[in-house]
Formats: structure tokens, C-alpha cells, sequence
């Protein structure tokens, strides 16, 4: 087994297609191919299903990359220790629910770390897929939150994948809105004022329940008629914008990321959230990873 073998399987994983993981680690796909087949035949395991719509993770294949993963960035932890800081390629990932502020510290990541060769990855996506990018080491950090109503089922859950999960700040709810909004001169909001306008939230796929919502306060909380689930952040403020729509949040958002026509505004409940970063157990994490975690605590939540 060798570290270059390991860098195939995590590219092909990562790609999820044969043709483009040997593009992106430069070698032909028969190749890749066979190259991957050796080392299952090695370590004595089934790595990827293969089929003619392409390949998927098996379950030990899962296992086996959380391995792999891990073997990686300490090898090339050590190269950047041993050779000057110059081992290579940097490559980082985090997978986070869909906050500005984790953005903001990414960004900071790579102005610190980037130089002339990087491969950092950042997800915004589905709060379970979180909890299993970091769990399988897809992603050395995570960025979630959890409410009175979520904590024990998301904390059960993170404990159950051999997570840690480090509080950043625990908020009021807000409700991000347009300045246009009808709703944007009140300096509080209640939840009768919302009555009338379209509820924007995050679809969450297999696991679209309350538990893994993105926001606080679902439409079974309260009456909202009119909703509208989205993936992208991107096209939630552009809703925002276009429809009066509007969404519950811890409130913080980056003008300098998002511009200025999305505002925050208190609203009238006694809930609260409280946003932070999981970890794997045990795992000893890079300096962009500890970097990240620094950037995000250094910023302003106020």
C-alpha cells in the first residue's frame, strides 16, 4: 500500500467517477483503475461498487477512507514540517449549514495558507451530510447548530459517529429579511408579522424532518402557509429579495460577502441557538484546521 494509492481512492471518492478522478490526479483512467483494484486486493477490501452509472462507497469502503484520509494529511503534515512548509499541494475541507461567517474564516484559511498550489473544499450542505463528511473525515470540520429542540437527537447523534461538538456562540433568533420588505422599518418582529409572506428554508432530502432543519422554528411551530425550500444560499437571498420572503436565522451575516440588501431583525420569541464546530475524536487536526477554528472564534458574533 502506498500514500499514492490512498490519494486515488479519496479522488475517486471524492469525484465519484473513474474519467474525472484520473484527470484530477494526472494518470490514465485504465491506470487509476488498476491501481485501485491492487489495493483492494491487498488490504482484502471492496472499496467502491462499481456499476455502468459509475461508482459508489461501499460501507468498509467508508471505514477504509476515513483511514486513508487521515493518513494523508499526516503525511502531508509532515512533509510541510520537514520540507519548510512547501509538501506539496495544501488540501482542507469543511462542511458547514449555510453561514456567512464560516465562509468569511474560509476565506481567511486561504489568504494565510493558499500560496501558488491548494485543493480546499467547503460545503455548504444538508446537516446530516455534515455530521458524515466529518465522520468519515470528508471534512476535518463541521459547522452546525443546535436548539432546544434539535440538541438531544444532534448531540445523540454526533456522540453515536465519534464526534466532538465545541460551542462558537449561542444567539437569539432573527429573522433575515430584504430591505425592500414590508417588515424591514420594525425594529422586532413577531411571528403574526409573518404571517403573510413566504417562509425560505433549507430542503434537507432524506432527512427532512425538524430534527435536521436548518432553521429554528419549522412551519409546524407556527402558522406559515406559504413556504419554500431551496439548497443554495444564493437563491434563498435572491428570494428574499424578489418575493418579501423571508427566513429564521441566528441573525450574522456578512454585508461584505452578501451586499447590503439583506438585513437581520430580531425575533419575538425566547428561543435560542447556539452555533458550533464538530471534530472527529482522536484525530490530531492540520494547521488549516486549527487556523479555521481560530478565524471562526475571532470573529465578530455580535
Amino acid at each position: 500500500m502506498t500514500l499514492q494509492q490512498l490519494k486515488y481512492v479519496v479522488a475517486v471518492a471524492d469525484c465519484q467517477n473513474i474519467t474525472e478522478a484520473s484527470h484530477r490526479v494526472f494518470i490514465s483512467q485504465p491506470s487509476l483503475t488498476a491501481a485501485i483494484r491492487e489495493l483492494e486486493n491487498e488490504m482484502g477490501v471492496t472499496i467502491f461498487s462499481r456499476s455502468n452509472k459509475g461508482v459508489t462507497v461501499t460501507n468498509e469502503g467508508n471505514e477504509f477512507l476515513s483511514y486513508a484520509r487521515q493518513i494523508l494529511e499526516q503525511a502531508a503534515m509532515l512533509e510541510d514540517r520537514f520540507k519548510g512548509g512547501n509538501g506539496g499541494s495544501s488540501i482542507f475541507s469543511v462542511s458547514c449549514q449555510h453561514y456567512s461567517f464560516a465562509v468569511n474564516a474560509f476565506v481567511e484559511v486561504i489568504k494565510k495558507f493558499g500560496g501558488s498550489e491548494y485543493d480546499f473544499t467547503l460545503r455548504e450542505t444538508q446537516t446530516h451530510e455534515i455530521i458524515e463528511d466529518v465522520a468519515h473525515l470528508k471534512s476535518e470540520i463541521g459547522v452546525l447548530y443546535t436548539s432546544r429542540r434539535n440538541k438531544d437527537v444532534i448531540l445523540k447523534l454526533i456522540k453515536k459517529n465519534n464526534l466532538q461538538f465545541e460551542v462558537l456562540f449561542t444567539t437569539p433568533l432573527h429573522v433575515f429579511i430584504s430591505t425592500k420588505n414590508p417588515l424591514a422599518s420594525k425594529s422586532e418582529i413577531s411571528i403574526s408579522d409573518l404571517a403573510s409572506f413566504p417562509y425560505l428554508t433549507y430542503e434537507q432530502g432524506d432527512f427532512n424532518s425538524f430534527y435536521f432543519s436548518e432553521e429554528p422554528l419549522t412551519e409546524i411551530d407556527f402558522d406559515c402557509p406559504k413556504n419554500i425550500k431551496v439548497r443554495d444560499r444564493a437563491t434563498l437571498f435572491n428570494l428574499l429579495i424578489g418575493l418579501d420572503g423571508y427566513t429564521i436565522c441566528s441573525g450574522i451575516i456578512s454585508h461584505e460577502l452578501n451586499g447590503k440588501e439583506i438585513i437581520s431583525r430580531p425575533l419575538a420569541v425566547n428561543d435560542r441557538m447556539t452555533v458550533g464546530i464538530i471534530t472527529r475524536k482522536g484525530v490530531v487536526l492540520s494547521r488549516y484546521a486549527e487556523f479555521y477554528i481560530a478565524s471562526l472564534k475571532n470573529l465578530s458574533f455580535s
